[in-house]
C-alpha cells in the first residue's frame, strides 16, 4: 500500500497563513485612523500575544488525547462544565463573527452600488447577506469549500498588493502627523484598538486541526503556527500603516471601504471600485465559511449531548438544516437589535462582543495546559508555560479593552451558559453526586453508631 504523502512545515505554514488572512482586516483602517498611527503599538502587543497563544495551542494539540478542540482541552482541568462553557461561548463567538463579516460585505457592497449608508440599508443588506449565505450553504461542505478557496484571493491579493507597492505612494510626514490626533493618554490609545487587532487574527487557534496530515507534527506544527502568525502580523501591520500614510485620517474615519479609498488614491476611483467588488466577493465567501463553522459548533455540541437534540438532526443529505435556520434567525435578531445609522458602530459592537466571548475558551484552554502536559508526558515545558501565562495576561487585558458594553453583555451571555449547563449536568454529574452523597451518609452513620 502506497504511503500517503504528508505536508511539510512550509506547506502547513502557507495553509495556516491563508486561513488566517480572511475578511477581518479590511475594515480595520477606519477604526485605526480614528485612534491614530499610534495604533501600530496595538498590533505589536496583539501580534506578540497571539504568537504566544498560538504556540501554546499548538502544544495543546500535540499533547491532548481528547477530541473536541478547545472544549477537549478545557475538560482536562475543568471537567464537563469547562468543556460545555468552552463550546457554548465559542458557538456564540461564531454567531457574532458571522454578523461582523456580513456587515463588512454590506459596507463594501454599498460603496460599489452607490447606495447611501443608513440604518435601513445597513440592516436590510446585512439580513440579505446572512440568509443568502445560508441558502448557498445548502450545497454542503464541499460546495462551501470550493467557493471560499476561490474568494479568499479577493482579500489576500489586494492586502498583499498594497503592502508591497503601496510604499510608492506612502508619505512619512502624513503618517507622523497622524500619530495621536486626539492626544489620548498612551494606555487609552493603545487599548482602544486591541479588540479589533485581535479580531484580525481570528481562527489562529484552529490551526492545530491539521496536525494529523503533517510530517513530524511535534516539531513542525508549532513552527508552522508561529511562522504563519508572525507572517500575518507583518502583513497586517504593514498594510494598515501604509494606508495611513496614503490617505488622510479624516477621510479614512468617514469611509466604510478604506482599502477601496486607498487604491483610489493610488490609481483611480475606478480601480478603487474594482477592489471594493473583490472585497464583497471575498467577504461573502468568508461569511459562508464562518456560517458553516457556527452550524458545526452547534451540531458538535448537540452530538456530545451539551445542546438540545434538535441541533443534532440532519436531512437525508446529511445537512443540519435546523441548525442553519436557527443560526440565521439568531444572527438576524442581533442585526435588528443593534441596528445603527453609523455603520462602524454596529460593526464594532459585533466585533467587541465576539472577541469577548472568544476569550473565554482561551482562558479555559490556557488554564488547563499544565494538566494536559503532565497527563501526556509526566512533566511540563518551561517555554510552553511562559507562553500560556503571557496568553492569559493578554486575554484579561483584551477583556478590559473590549469595553464596558461588551463586558456587560458578554458576562450575561456567559452567566446564561452556566445556568444552561445545570440543565444538561445530570447526564454527566448525577452519578458522581449520588455516589458522594452515599459516601457522606455512610460516614455519618458510622460516626453515630
Amino acid at each position: 500500500m502506497q504511503k500517503v504523502k504528508k505536508m511539510g512545515v512550509w506547506e502547513l505554514t502557507l495553509l495556516v497563513l491563508v486561513n488566517m488572512m480572511g475578511s477581518g482586516i479590511i475594515l480595520l483602517p477606519t477604526k485605526l485612523a480614528s485612534v491614530g498611527t499610534i495604533s501600530v503599538l496595538s498590533w505589536f502587543i496583539t501580534g506578540g500575544a497571539v504568537a504566544c497563544l498560538a504556540y501554546a495551542f499548538a502544544k495543546c494539540g500535540m499533547f491532548s488525547r481528547r477530541g473536541g478542540g478547545m472544549g477537549g482541552y478545557a475538560e482536562y482541568s475543568f471537567g464537563k462544565a469547562g468543556n460545555f462553557m468552552t463550546n457554548y461561548t465559542y458557538s456564540i463567538t461564531a454567531l457574532l463573527a458571522d454578523v461582523a463579516i456580513a456587515l463588512t460585505a454590506v459596507a463594501y457592497a454599498l460603496q460599489v452600488l452607490g447606495v447611501e449608508s443608513n440604518a435601513t440599508t445597513i440592516c436590510v443588506g446585512t439580513l440579505i447577506a446572512i440568509w443568502a449565505a445560508t441558502a448557498l450553504s445548502l450545497g454542503g461542505p464541499k460546495s462551501v469549500g470550493r467557493i471560499t478557496s476561490f474568494t479568499v484571493l479577493g482579500v489576500v491579493v489586494p492586502v498583499l498588493g498594497i503592502s508591497l507597492i503601496g510604499w510608492f505612494w506612502f508619505s512619512p510626514s502624513l503618517w507622523i502627523s497622524q500619530w495621536n490626533p486626539h492626544n489620548l493618554p498612551f494606555f487609552d490609545a493603545v487599548s482602544s484598538s486591541i479588540a479589533l487587532t485581535l479580531w484580525a487574527f481570528a481562527g489562529f487557534e484552529s490551526a492545530v486541526s491539521n496536525s494529523d496530515a503533517v510530517e513530524n507534527p511535534e516539531k513542525n506544527v508549532p513552527i508552522a503556527v508561529m511562522a504563519a502568525t508572525l507572517g500575518a502580523a507583518a502583513v497586517y501591520v504593514v498594510s494598515t500603516n501604509v494606508i495611513q500614510g496614503i490617505v488622510p485620517s479624516a477621510e479614512l474615519v468617514n469611509s466604510n471601504a478604506p482599502f477601496g479609498v486607498a487604491f483610489a488614491h493610488m490609481f483611480s476611483p475606478a480601480v478603487g471600485q474594482v477592489i471594493n467588488a473583490f472585497f464583497v466577493l471575498s467577504c461573502f465567501g468568508s461569511l459562508m465559511a464562518c456560517q458553516f463553522t457556527a452550524v458545526q459548533c452547534l451540531k458538535s455540541g448537540a452530538d456530545a449531548g451539551y445542546f438540545p437534540a434538535i441541533f443534532a438532526k440532519e436531512t437525508k443529505r446529511g445537512l443540519p438544516l435546523m441548525d442553519m435556520i436557527i443560526v440565521a434567525i439568531l444572527q438576524s435578531i442581533f442585526v435588528i437589535m443593534s441596528a445603527s445609522p453609523e455603520f462602524f458602530s454596529q460593526f464594532e459592537a459585533a466585533v467587541d462582543l465576539s472577541v469577548m466571548t472568544n476569550l473565554i475558551p482561551f482562558i479555559f484552554s490556557m488554564g488547563s495546559i499544565l494538566v494536559i502536559q503532565k497527563a501526556a508526558t509526566g512533566k511540563t515545558d518551561f517555554v510552553t508555560n511562559i507562553c500560556a501565562v503571557i496568553g492569559l495576561i493578554y486575554s484579561f487585558y483584551a477583556l478590559y479593552a473590549c469595553g464596558t458594553d461588551a463586558l456587560v453583555w458578554g458576562s450575561l451571555v456567559t452567566f446564561l451558559g452556566i445556568a444552561l449547563y445545570g440543565i444538561v449536568s445530570p447526564k454527566y454529574d448525577l452519578e458522581a453526586a449520588v455516589a458522594y452523597n452515599k459516601k457522606i451518609d455512610a460516614e455519618k452513620a458510622a460516626q453515630n453508631q
